[in-house]
C-alpha cells in the first residue's frame, strides 16, 4: 500500500542557507531546481567557512536525504539538532531520516520530542500517525490520525490511513465510509479506489470492478490493482477478462508468480490444457521456487498428462 504522502521539505531553511552561501561565494543564490550535486558544493563550502552553522547542516542533511545518502544525512541532522534542540523542523527531518535508516524506535522518540514542543502541530501528529501505522500499532495510530482529522477533516493522508486501519480491523462499514470520502474529495487518488475495490471484491459486489478499474486508469502501472481486478473476474468466471488482465500485469512485472500461477490454474481447470498448464506453473516457479500452489498444481497437471 502506498499513501503517496510527501513530507514538507525544509525549503525556508534551504533558502536561508543558500543566501548565506551566495554571499560567501559571491555568486547567484542557489535555486531549489538546481542539481543536488551543485547544492552540495555550495553547502560544503559554506560549512567549511562556518562549520557550526546549524541551518547549513540541516539544509545539507535534507539534500543528502533526498539523495538517499542516509548515514551522512543522519550525521548532519544530528549535529543540527544538538546545536538547536528545540527546532521542530530539524526534529521532523531527523525522524524521517531515522525511519528511512530502519531506526523506527529512534524515529518515534524524536517525534515524541517534537510533540512535547508543539502538542498541537498537525504535521507532527500526522507523522506520529504514519509511523505507528507502518508499525501496525493501529490503536495508537488511530489516536494520532483522529487528532489530525478533528482539525483538518479532509486531510487525505489521515482519512486514507484511518480507512485502511478500519479495513484491517474488520470494521468494513467505517472503512468504506472513510475511503469513499477520500475518493469523493480526491478523485485522482488511486490508492483509495484500489482499497475500496478490494473491499467490494471480497463481497463479489459489482462496484469492485468500477473502483479497481478506476484505480488502474489513474495508475496503469498499479500491479496490485490489476491483480485484484483479475482475481475478481476470475472468481466470477469471467476468464477472458481475467486472462487479459493477468497478461497486462505480466507485461509490467514478468516475475509475478501469482499471475503465472493463476493463468496455469485457468489452463488446468477450465481449459484442460495440461501441457500449457505445466508450462505456466513452471513460469510461476521460476519467479518463486517456493510458491506452494504452483508446486502442487504442477504435479496435478503433470499426472493428468500421463
Amino acid at each position: 500500500m502506498n499513501t503517496n504522502y510527501t513530507y514538507r521539505p525544509l525549503l525556508l531553511m534551504l533558502a536561508a542557507a543558500c543566501g548565506l552561501l551566495a554571499a560567501a561565494c559571491r555568486q547567484n543564490t542557489v535555486e531549489p531546481d538546481m542539481a543536488d550535486s551543485v547544492k552540495l558544493e555550495y553547502l560544503d563550502l559554506g560549512l567549511e567557512r562556518t562549520p557550526g552553522d546549524h541551518k547549513l547542516l540541516a539544509a545539507r542533511a535534507q539534500v543528502l536525504f533526498d539523495l538517499q545518502r542516509l548515514k551522512e544525512a543522519a550525521y548532519d541532522i544530528n549535529r543540527a539538532v544538538e546545536l538547536d534542540p528545540d527546532n521542530l523542523q530539524y526534529l521532523m527531518l531527523k525522524s524521517d531520516i531515522a525511519f528511512a535508516n530502519g531506526s523506527v524506535e529512534d524515529s518515534y522518540r524524536t517525534l515524541e520530542t517534537a510533540e512535547r514542543l508543539d502538542p498541537q502541530n498537525i504535521d507532527v501528529q500526522l507523522k506520529l500517525g504514519e509511523i505507528t501505522f507502518y508499525s501496525r500499532d493501529y490503536d495508537r495510530s488511530l489516536k494520532y490520525l483522529t487528532s489530525v482529522t478533528e482539525r483538518e477533516p479532509n486531510n487525505r493522508t489521515a482519512l486514507f490511513m484511518k480507512g485502511y486501519i478500519y479495513k484491517e480491523k474488520g470494521d468494513t462499514a467505517n472503512a468504506v465510509t472513510l475511503l469513499r470520502r477520500v475518493t469523493d474529495k480526491f478523485p485522482d487518488y488511486a490508492p483509495a479506489f484500489e482499497e475500496l475495490g478490494i473491499l467490494y471484491a471480497t463481497r463479489q459486489n459489482p462496484l469492485a470492478a468500477e473502483y479497481l478499474g478506476t484505480a488502474v486508469q489513474l495508475d496503469p502501472n498499479n500491479t496490485n490493482a490489476l491483480y485484484a481486478l483479475a482475481m475478481y473476474h476470475q472468481d466470477l468466471g469471467n476468464l477472458e477478462a481475467a486472462e487479459s488482465l493477468y497478461r497486462q500485469l505480466l507485461d509490467l512485472n514478468p516475475n509475478s508468480a501469482d499471475a503465472w500461477h493463476n493463468l496455469g490454474w485457468i489452463a488446468l481447470t477450465q481449459d484442460g490444457d495440461y501441457p500449457r498448464a505445466v508450462e505456466l506453473f513452471d513460469r510461476a516457479l521460476a519467479a518463486d521456487p517456493t510458491h506452494r500452489e504452483a508446486l502442487a498444481n504442477r504435479q496435478v497437471a503433470a499426472e493428468a498428462m500421463r
